[in-house]
């Protein structure tokens, strides 16, 4: 083995846990045998665990379009989040609290804090479950962005994108769902369980707005909206295959050229739905990095490096809180908006989530996003204790 390629390997292997403040060596553990293309929900479950947690509060400059900074100097209480990321480290048999991959911070567009854990790798892009439903979301912003749909757009029937459809062969009600009603989880559609297995039976029938037509011909009737919100695949399907229709070329190289590139995300995986277009309820991998960029586009209202990446109207709408969901929590175009009392204070908190424990907050009042990756049973407890551990370590109190 040459001698270049030697000490790469050894330093990807090598166990790191660095806590002080000076510049990062830039040795975030990485893994050196996989690419993107390698990325799979089944092949992360084979990453070994870390023997010892990366722990960063000065992270490198690695020139991906993300401004770096050092935690306390830039903001943020250096005891308060050291300690929560120690105890993130920690060894856990809980299901639920224990399986944490990678924890990033970014205060003021910098990222200050980048810590890694068990399966987590700084160039391994993390599988993504339903959060992969908000980047759906910002695919469909950046065509609008590009003129290739309106804001007006968003109240006009999705059969009316898709050609392929005939309108009169859909279930009663079904040729009056909105864009903006299925981007918030309302678009009504109800497959009963036996005829989706009975559809899956012939796939090739699903190619293309095959998927889309047998959503809307087979399902129960529609009623008028507004309608209660149910969490499916169905209408970030409906909503892939608007942008698929609408854009030229392809959703998949649409997404790849026109949404991701311009913010120097390029290691990441997009799996393909049976439709042949790329899945959209679940199924995309990201760096933890890249996830932050999400974050951050949505905090500085569409713009990335000075330049409007989405219409800002949109963004304020997709993570404006649409629908009443589940408890206190509300939905916009599949991001959901929620509100947490802190020390006495309530705090605007807008979130991309996936099972698992893949999310990212923002706070807009604090100019901070935070990302967590993680590997749980379910959603665990992130969800509820991570804005309760790091909103004082900014607050300024």
């Amino acid at each position: 083995m040459k001698s270049k390629n030697l000490t790469c390997f050894l330093l990807a292997c090598l166990p790191l846990f660095a806590t002080n403040a000076k510049p990062s060596t830039g040795l975030a553990p990485e893994v050196t045998d996989l690419n993107a293309k390698d990325v799979s929900y089944e092949r992360e479950k084979n990453l070994t665990y870390l023997k010892k947690s990366f722990i960063d509060p000065a992270p490198g400059d690695k020139k991906d379009q993300l401004p770096v900074g050092v935690l306390g100097k830039d903001g943020g209480n250096r005891k308060l989040v050291l300690a929560y990321a120690r105890e993130l480290a920690q060894a856990s048999n809980d299901p639920k609290t224990g399986k944490t991959d990678s924890l990033l911070i970014a205060h003021k567009d910098k990222l200050i804090f980048e810590a890694y854990f068990r399966r987590g790798r700084a160039n391994y892009p993390h599988y993504q479950m339903s959060i992969t439903k908000s980047y759906t979301a910002f695919a469909l912003g950046r065509a609008i962005q590009l003129g290739y749909l309106t804001m007006q757009d968003l109240d006009k029937p999705v059969v009316s994108f898709l050609k392929k459809v005939d309108p009169s062969k859909l279930a009663d009600g079904a040729e009056q769902v909105t864009l903006h009603e299925a981007m918030h989880m309302c678009s009504g559609v109800r497959l009963p369980k036996e005829k989706i297995r009975q559809l899956m039976r012939t796939p090739s029938l699903l190619k293309g707005q095959g998927q889309a037509r047998a959503y809307l011909q087979f399902s129960e009737p529609i009623s008028p909206y507004p309608r209660e919100f149910k969490y499916q695949a169905a209408d970030p399907v409906l909503t892939m295959q608007v942008i698929e229709s609408v854009v030229p070329g392809s959703a998949k190289d649409f997404i790849r050229d026109e949404l991701l590139k311009p913010m120097q995300i390029t290691n990441y995986h997009w799996q393909e739905d049976v439709s042949g277009l790329p899945q959209s309820a679940a199924g995309s991998s990201f760096l933890s990095r890249d996830m932050i960029k999400m974050g951050l586009l949505v905090l500085n209202d569409g713009k990335w490096k000075g330049k409007q990446h989405l219409p800002e109207a949109f963004v304020k709408k997709a993570t404006h809180p649409i629908k009443l969901s589940y408890g206190n929590a509300y939905y916009g175009y599949f991001w959901w908006v929620e509100e947490f009392e802190v020390d006495g204070k309530t705090y605007q908190c807008k979130q991309g989530r996936g099972a698992g424990g893949q999310f990212i907050f923002m706070f807009p009042e604090l100019n901070l996003v935070i990302v967590a990756t993680a590997h749980n049973k379910g959603m665990g407890t992130m969800l509820r204790s991570l804005p309760q551990k790091l909103i004082p370590a900014f607050n300024g109190k």
